[in-house]
């Protein structure tokens, strides 16, 4: 047995219920209108930490819910998307949640660091800079490259951009950047 098998189990228990067909029309753009970006750290899986339903927002995750060219392009897509599919509708809102007790602060062991660059990853400066060492201040860096790409502008005006720390510890989310 997989260890994906018990996945597949509930996947036939979530078809029977017919909850695939109260999603959205149009693809890419959600019922909340809501685009989350945040790390790939199983404990902070946004149906759980959030109540984020199927169809209710996008979710991106990455490494430290960093915002990267990648996640930017993915938005430039769907701010394109949203203008011409939707012009009525009200704006997205972006929200960066970065947590405590992040991974990637590994990224900030210079022999980590070093044996990551060498297999292929990224170079050593940006992957020090991907590192989550402290949630309220990497956010705020994010939210300002949000707020200053070229692809999303000038669009990303209109567009509320929040960002939050997500503490392991006690489960609650604080606002470090106001949406805006």
């Amino acid at each position: 047995m997989s260890n994906f098998t018990p996945y597949l189990e509930r996947n036939r228990a979530f078809a029977a219920s017919g909850a695939q067909a109260d999603v959205p029309q149009i693809p890419f753009i959600p019922f909340k209108q809501l685009y989350l970006i945040t790390c790939i750290d199983p404990r902070v899986e946004p149906a759980a930490v959030l109540g984020t339903r199927l169809g209710e927002a996008i979710v991106a995750r990455n490494i430290g819910g960093r915002v990267t060219p990648a996640i930017i392009k993915d938005l430039a897509w769907i701010v394109h998307l949203h203008e011409n599919k939707t012009p009525d509708a009200d704006w997205f809102e972006i929200a960066v949640i970065h947590h405590t007790d992040c991974g990637t602060r590994l990224l900030a062991d210079d022999e980590l660091r070093a044996g990551y660059a060498a297999r292929g990853g990224w170079d050593e400066q940006t992957s020090l800079e991907m590192a989550v060492l402290e949630p309220s201040k990497t956010v705020q860096k994010d939210i300002a490259k949000l707020r200053s790409a070229p692809e999303l502008a000038p669009a990303i005006s209109d567009i509320k951009t929040g960002g939050y720390a997500y503490d392991l510890g006690t489960g609650k989310i604080t606002t470090i950047v106001q949406p805006g």
